[in-house]
């Protein structure tokens, strides 16, 4: 099985003074790439481009934001198997599930980080989102000490400034759960597979993004049920509408002086010494300024 991470010899070139450079030999870390192959009670479902870690918690993960199960009890046994030009991740359902996969198989050849790659559906690539409801309240503070603890617990990215990370922060225990991969939507997946194995309770936390907000992460954080999403980048147009619809806390471009809120504000109290005030942009987004 290859490791996550590989070392790459490469030439560098570097400017010196008076635009004089030079070249120099060495060695760089870089993540590995591999194809992941996903198949149910023998068929294949999907193919996906993917850092080769943590493969199990990406084939439930997957198979619950995907909806072929709605609880990682129902995949009787998943299955890793190295072959010559990729990684397979067998899994068998139950009899019932089966049944309804079938009726819905489709065949995705997936590059990096592709999240709807291969649906053939316009209704299918924007389904609606389960539905969000309650979920617990978060202070400012909360959110930036959340997003503060993620770099230091990316160990692939520290070593190859090349992946994404999705984690899971709650109040009580901090980073409960944190999972990279080059593609943004294999993190997420594999941390919804990570949840959904230790039965954590998403209500009580929020999901952390290091990358852009597009409509399918919305899609996934809705089925493992976060009230909150922080991202540390912008998102889409849809992806706001989804989030709004879903009743999902979308808050992005999080940065070390603030974040903006794009949908349901009423989840971020000011219950510190001093409540932030909120301001709204022409954009439609909710500001937290000084």
């Amino acid at each position: 099985m290859p490791g996550p991470i590989h070392t790459a010899d490469r030439t560098v070139w570097r400017q010196g003074s008076l635009d004089q450079g030079s070249f120099g030999d060495g060695t760089r870390q870089i993540p590995e790439e591999t194809a992941l192959a996903l198949t149910y009670n023998g068929g294949t479902y999907a193919v996906m481009m993917g850092t080769p870690q943590n493969l199990r918690d990406f084939a439930i993960g997957f198979s619950l934001s995907e909806g072929i199960v709605q609880s990682a009890d129902e995949i009787d046994s998943v299955d890793i198997v190295e072959l010559d030009d990729g990684i397979e991740l067998r899994m068998w359902l139950a009899s019932s599930k089966a049944e309804h996969l079938s009726e819905r198989r489709r065949h995705i050849a997936g590059p990096t980080g592709c999240g709807i790659c291969g649906i053939d559906s316009i209704a299918e690539a924007v389904r609606p989102a389960a539905v969000v409801t309650g979920g617990r309240s978060f202070s400012p503070r909360e959110i930036m000490t959340a997003m503060a603890g993620i770099a230091p617990l990316q160990a692939i990215n520290i070593e190859t400034r090349a992946v994404h990370a999705a984690a899971f922060w709650t109040p009580a225990r901090g980073i409960v759960a944190l999972r990279e991969d080059v593609g943004r939507h294999n993190a997420l997946d594999k941390l919804a597979g990570a949840l959904a194995q230790d039965k954590v309770v998403a209500g009580d936390g929020m999901v952390l993004l290091t990358s852009r907000v597009s409509v399918e992460m919305v899609q996934k954080t809705a089925a493992i049920g976060a009230p909150l999403m922080v991202a540390v980048s912008a998102p889409t147009a849809l992806a706001v509408r989804m989030a709004d619809a879903a009743g999902i806390t979308l808050a992005a471009i999080a940065r070390s002086d603030g974040f903006e809120i794009f949908t349901h504000p009423e989840r971020i109290t000011g219950n510190e010494e001093k409540a932030p005030k909120l301001k709204t942009g022409a954009s439609g987004a909710i500001h937290v300024v000084a």
